[in-house]
């Protein structure tokens, strides 16, 4: 999903001016941060004072948080949120490919959705996927793609140079669209949901906090480069997805690699929630989790029923926006702020608790904008 949220952060500077260079570097440290502190929950002291892993998912940290009023409670929670931010996710790349595939061969007669139907034919194998070995290399490919299309995409406006000016930028700002750009820079960086389950299949994850960092710095200069460059290059012209701005030859090769990099990001957000599914049928009945036929079933189940919604929910831009700002806002912001005050609040010294308190505002303020944004957009779409 992050490569689709990249391509709207030339817009987002649009709306944002020069607060959104400020906000892209600052969100890549927010989300660099809620992720150290997620994954430090997953951790305890032992006696000789050494770290111990006593946690291996967000539902055992929920869980942990709120024992005292419900041995499961914290648990059911988190996986129904990642769950639905895990579906809409495998939808949204199902709306997005045939999107895609509609703009890329506009003169077949075949409606968006019949494409929509044809991209979800080539998801099928993602019922044999069982590990996340297999995840991994699916989405090194579909890293590579996206690395393609960034180059892509800067290499043309670095042909434009001649015509950059910074007077392009906005000095004054409409509050509602600066919050439409929030939103959209925030969540091009959210991995927070897949964390626990990567931290804990490393090779080495005393590695995990430099790799974290590492990453999100890269993250930040590539994003930063690419959504100056092009916004420097079509200025108000900008559009929504900055590849509606290229020449028609290279706007149908940058939507076919974007046609590919939706395909192989599907099974990453499809394998985590067939296994939080997992996960809860295993409790009590071992046997039946092992199950190749009840594997196969669940999977099933779940790829029919991110078609069945791509094919029929109307406004699903608008639905997916009201579901990001609860579910995105909580896994990214809320859930792991709150967690680690929680667990560590005795061994936190004043200016951890402080940064944690500040991260959960920020989230619930990002939160509640999105859902007003979505909300209003609803009603307007509904007269």
């Amino acid at each position: 999903l992050q490569g689709i949220f990249v391509l709207g952060l030339p817009y987002a500077l649009l709306h944002s001016g020069y607060s959104g260079l400020l906000l892209l570097v600052l969100a890549a440290a927010l989300c660099c941060y809620t992720g150290k502190i997620l994954i430090a929950c997953l951790y305890e002291e032992n006696e000789d004072g050494q770290l111990i892993r006593v946690r291996d998912t967000y539902e055992d940290i929920a869980n942990a948080c709120c024992k005292k009023l419900s041995p499961n409670l914290g648990g059911i929670v988190v996986n129904v949120t990642q769950v639905v931010e895990l579906i809409m996710t495998c939808i949204l790349y199902l709306v997005v490919s045939g999107n895609l595939l509609s703009h890329s061969f506009p003169y077949v007669p075949v409606t968006e959705k019949t494409w929509s139907v044809i991209a979800f034919v080539t998801l099928v194998p993602c019922v044999f996927i069982r590990t996340l070995k297999i995840v991994s290399k699916l989405s090194q490919l579909c890293s590579l793609v996206h690395f393609v299309i960034i180059l892509v995409v800067i290499t043309y406006c670095l042909t434009q140079i001649h015509q950059w000016s910074w007077a392009k930028f906005r000095l004054s700002l409409e509050f509602e669209d600066f919050l439409v750009s929030v939103g959209v820079i925030i969540f091009s960086y959210t991995s927070q949901i897949f964390l626990p389950t990567l931290e804990g299949n490393m090779k080495n994850p005393g590695e995990f906090r430099c790799m974290l960092n590492w990453t999100h710095f890269f993250a930040c200069i590539l994003k930063t480069t690419f959504a100056l460059t092009s916004f420097l290059t079509w200025g108000e012209k900008t559009k929504e997805v900055i590849t509606d701005n290229l020449p028609s030859f290279l706007e149908t090769l940058v939507n076919l690699c974007l046609l590919t990099k939706a395909l192989l990001s599907y099974p990453l957000p499809f394998f985590a929630a067939t296994e939080i599914v997992y996960s809860c049928i295993s409790k009590g009945n071992r046997s039946s989790y092992r199950s190749p036929l009840l594997a196969l079933a669940v999977r099933g189940s779940f790829l029919f029923l991110t078609l069945l919604m791509a094919m029929f929910t109307p406004y699903f831009a608008l639905l997916m926006g009201l579901s990001g700002s609860v579910t995105g806002a909580a896994m990214t912001f809320l859930f792991p702020s709150l967690f680690h005050l929680k667990l560590k609040w005795k061994k936190l010294s004043f200016l951890e608790k402080c940064a944690d308190i500040s991260v959960f505002i920020l989230g619930f303020l990002c939160s509640l904008a999105g859902i007003v944004c979505s909300i209003k957009g609803l009603l307007e779409v509904f007269g």
